[in-house]
């Protein structure tokens, strides 16, 4: 039981640090100033490098450093997060920052939803109806895009999403150690970036926010989060990118005085009232059955 309790925390712990880190992604992708093909190249291939020279540091000292691709379901894992990386890329250039992570925020339920199909973890009632909330919520940030242009990076964001619920519930399934494979995922978008930056040319204005992302905040935001659901559930692990969702917006109103849209806003707030509300029964549910657990006779 203490293992577990132990192990539960470490958890959380990493997914803690890897969802903080991950809430100054858009401010710096936006302070670098280029196009989304010559960003996603260069966000890809500083972190895949780095990811490389960790793994190799590591290994060089421990002959225990996880593999990069742990067999059939790493690769899948790894293709995953690529294909998130591309759609997230694409949104962040054809919708708002505030529409993104809230929408991005939507990963809980995806994640719920698959680990009910493939792993058995039926949601309680209570689950059920968050996720409708979440649904309601999106619906309403997505609908406020309709003839304004933004609905196309809104469906980014969505498909974004479901990828990561995706490799989150696979990593969860295989009880691997994931965290160099979602780094090695980004090998794919940077290809793919890099046969379109050949055709359109390389623009970017401020480069060091993207080498600063790429070596430090991406490695240690991916390696924590793809790493977390060996020690705690998949739905407990997206709900810790809704610290993004809280955060980004706020880091780029202060930076870029990005003022989000009336129905983003009310979608946005069903999103983290209806997860923060969630998270705390959730938290009293467990509570509740260790208490019950310890009053009963040995």
């Amino acid at each position: 039981m203490a293992n577990t309790q132990s192990n539960h925390s470490k958890g959380l712990l990493l997914t803690g640090l890897g969802g903080l880190a991950l809430t100054v992604d858009i401010p710096l992708i936006k302070l670098a100033d280029g196009n989304h093909w010559s960003i996603l190249m260069m966000r890809s291939g500083v972190t895949f490098v780095a990811a490389i020279i960790i793994w190799l540091v590591w290994r060089s000292f421990s002959r225990n450093a996880p593999q990069l691709v742990p067999g059939r379901a790493g690769l899948v894992v790894a293709g995953l997060y690529g294909l998130g990386s591309i759609a997230f890329i694409t949104a962040v250039y054809n919708t708002s920052t505030a529409n993104l992570v809230f929408i991005l925020a939507f990963n809980t339920v995806f994640a719920a939803v698959l680990s009910w199909l493939f792993l058995r973890e039926r949601p309680r009632p209570a689950t059920m109806l968050a996720m409708l909330a979440m649904v309601c919520g999106v619906l309403i940030i997505v609908s406020s895009s309709i003839g304004t242009g933004h609905l196309f990076g809104d469906l980014m964001a969505v498909c974004s999403a479901f990828c990561i619920a995706s490799a989150i519930t696979i990593s969860r399934s295989s009880d691997k150690d994931m965290g160099f494979t979602a780094l090695v995922g980004v090998l794919l978008p940077g290809l793919v970036a890099a046969v379109m930056v050949a055709k359109t040319g390389f623009h970017v204005e401020a480069p060091w926010w993207i080498i600063f992302n790429g070596a430090v905040i991406m490695p240690i935001s991916f390696f924590c989060l793809a790493n977390g659901p060996k020690y705690i559930s998949g739905p407990e692990v997206a709900m810790f990118y809704l610290l993004e969702t809280v955060l980004a917006p706020i880091w780029v109103w202060m930076i870029f005085a990005e003022v989000p849209t009336r129905n983003s806003l009310i979608g946005g707030a069903i999103l983290i009232v209806t997860l923060v509300a969630h998270s705390a029964w959730q938290l009293s549910e467990g509570r509740r059955r260790k208490a019950s657990l310890a009053r009963q006779p040995a």
